[in-house]
This record gives structure tokens, C-alpha cells and sequence, in this order.
């Protein structure tokens, strides 16, 4: 049985690419890999001391990302978050100060966006069978979508203000949190490698990563984006990235077509229905990789104009991709030109003013 944490595993867009500059040695890493929430995480490690063992730092990896999920699953029925989604409504119900933690920045992002990011779109997800307990092939009446839009509504939650970081039910909801707990499983290994004073590693989970220092090469990071192709793997742009995380949201694999139309998995909490701009690719760069997560999700739902319209007021580093009449164009905030790999810069089609 699937316990994962995800309902749909995004697709990994990035990968590492070797530096172009290698006049110095190698330096000692540490690669390790495992899985998690329906997907997989990495975790390379650079210039490590001679005490940190590879056994260790598996050990330690695999229980942090082991607790995240096993707090915030809606796969797992014993877990904290599905605990809490068959407790009776208008009742505190105590939490752990992460799951509490999330939420908190969950519902920050779901203000900022204007409702484009919400926790409680799972029954609208499982409605149009993307989510753990349904699977179609049709798309739902407009009276079913109706009915379950009443069970939306990031409103519904509230947190308490201190321990023991209840929250509290006003209506029949259904919390997710898969579109922000890999994320915050990926803060917390890199706090976990903090604290063991590594300063150069990267960290992978499910596509969200998070990165800092260089790479063996003494080098920074270069990550590619993976072009919204549906039936090819290619590269759409690098990017150089260090000291930040980078989350990508897409809709261009995960679908299903019913009478010639394509229904996207990504639903708008506001309208009930899957997303239909042209907007493909997001990709956003910000210092914690939960924040990336969760507004890459936001973006991916507003589209392109009106989520450059909020990154450029935000001060929000972000790629968009767009289906134009002749493929795909870019666009992207101002804040996220400083992370385009120099040889690239040219080939972005649209930019911010």
C-alpha cells in the first residue's frame, strides 16, 4: 500500500550539471539517495571532515524525512495529518510544532496569493481523481464540484498562538500539505547538516532542492531546468544557485483527457477547476525551500501574468514558461535574473520591464 506523503509525485525537473571550470582537484563528497513520499530524495555533501560517516549521515536523513512523512501523509492513516482530518469538527486538536510550523507558512502563502495556494483543495484533488482515494477518466458534473467547493477554504484553519499548536476545524475540511511538506523535509536535512557544521551540500527531494557552498569542483552550483516537453527529457535552461532553494511546478505530465480535453492535476482552489492558461513551467528561487514549494504551486495556479505581477511586487525570483505560437517563451521577475547562468541569458524570449 502507498503511504507516501505526495499524491502525485512532481516530476523532477532539475539536475546537477558539472561544472565547466576544473582546474582544481576533487574534493572528498558524500552522495546518498533513499526514498520518501512517493518519491525519492538526494543528498551530496562536499569537503565533509573526516568524522562525518556516510552510515551516520543516512541514518540521520532517512529518520528526519521518515518523521516529516510520517506527520503530514494523507496516504498514511495512522499519521498526524490524517489523525486530524477524521477528528470532529470545531474541536482543538493537538499537533506537533512542525506540522504547526507548516501550516502557519502554508497559510502565509495562501494570503499572499489570494487563495492560489490552499491546504484544504484535497477534496476538489480527490473529486477530479488525482488524489489517493479516487482515480477517473471523466471529469466531474458541475453539481459535484459545487458541492465539494463548500468543503474549501484556507479560512477554516486556525492555529493556536502558542503550545500545544492545535488547530481547529470550523467545517468539514480536508488538509493537504503536499504541495509544502517536501519542502520543509529539505530545511530540515539542510538544518541537520548545519548542525554538523557541513557548509557545502545539496539537497534533493521529490525535485525541491536547496544548495549552498560549491560543488566538488570547488565550484558553484549549476542546475538545470528541464524544458515542458511531454514525450523528451531536455534541457530548457541552467541556472548558478548557491545559499537558496529552487522548486518547479508544471502541469505537462500530470493529466488525463476525456472527450479530446486535457484536464491538468493542478485544480484552482477558487474556481473548482483544473488551471487552463498557457502557462507550463514555474520556477522559483527563494532562501527556504517550503517557501519555493508552496508558491511555485501558487504561481503555477495564477499564471503567468498575474503571478509576474505579484513577483515583481514581492520582490519574487521566478521563471515563467509559457506555450506561445511558436513554442515556448520565457518570462521572469527581476529577482531572478542574477541566477541565470551567463550563456543562457540571451535566449530568454520575454523579460519583466
Amino acid at each position: 500500500m502507498n503511504t507516501s506523503l505526495t499524491r502525485l509525485c512532481r516530476i523532477p525537473v532539475f539536475c546537477i550539471i558539472a561544472s565547466l571550470v576544473s582546474a582544481c582537484s576533487l574534493l572528498k563528497n558524500i552522495t546518498l539517495s533513499g526514498a520518501t513520499m512517493g518519491t525519492t530524495w538526494t543528498v551530496k555533501v562536499i569537503d565533509v571532515s573526516s568524522d562525518v560517516t556516510e552510515q551516520n549521515l543516512q541514518t540521520g536523513i532517512q529518520s528526519i524525512v521518515d518523521l516529516v512523512n510520517q506527520r503530514m501523509s494523507t496516504y498514511q492513516p495512522d499519521s498526524e495529518l490524517s489523525r486530524f482530518n477524521r477528528a470532529d469538527q470545531g474541536i482543538w486538536f493537538s499537533i506537533s510544532k512542525d506540522t504547526w510550523s507548516v501550516i502557519r507558512q502554508g497559510l502565509s502563502i495562501s494570503r499572499l496569493t489570494g487563495g492560489s495556494f490552499d491546504m484544504t483543495v484535497g477534496p476538489l484533488v480527490n473529486l477530479w481523481g488525482f488524489g489517493p482515494d479516487s482515480s477517473t477518466n471523466s471529469s466531474p458534473s458541475p453539481d459535484a464540484i459545487k458541492e465539494e467547493l463548500l468543503r474549501v477554504g484556507y479560512a477554516a484553519v486556525k492555529l493556536s498562538e502558542a503550545e500545544p499548536y492545535a488547530i481547529m476545524k470550523e467545517k468539514n475540511i480536508y488538509l493537504d500539505l503536499s504541495a509544502i511538506a517536501k519542502g520543509f523535509a529539505v530545511d530540515q536535512v539542510t538544518d541537520y547538516l548545519e548542525n554538523l557544521g557541513i557548509k557545502n551540500y545539496m539537497v534533493e527531494i521529490g525535485g525541491e532542492l536547496r544548495l549552498k557552498g560549491y560543488n566538488r569542483r570547488g565550484t558553484g552550483w549549476r542546475i538545470a531546468v528541464e524544458s515542458p516537453l511531454v514525450d523528451q527529457r531536455m534541457i530548457q535552461r541552467t541556472l548558478l544557485v548557491s545559499d537558496m532553494a529552487i522548486a518547479t511546478s508544471g502541469d505537462y505530465r500530470n493529466y488525463f483527457e476525456a472527450d479530446d480535453v486535457r484536464y491538468s492535476h493542478t485544480i484552482d482552489p477558487v474556481s473548482g477547476y483544473p488551471i487552463s492558461h498557457n502557462l507550463v513551467s514555474v520556477t522559483v528561487v527563494t532562501p527556504k525551500a517550503a517557501v519555493a514549494d508552496s508558491l511555485a504551486t501558487a504561481f503555477n495556479v495564477m499564471g503567468a501574468e498575474l503571478g509576474l505581477e505579484l513577483a515583481e511586487r514581492e520582490n519574487i525570483a521566478v521563471l515563467f514558461i509559457v506555450k506561445g505560437n511558436h513554442g515556448f517563451e520565457e518570462v521572469h521577475s527581476k529577482a531572478f535574473k542574477p541566477f541565470l547562468d551567463e550563456q543562457d541569458q540571451e535566449s530568454v524570449l520575454g523579460q519583466a520591464p
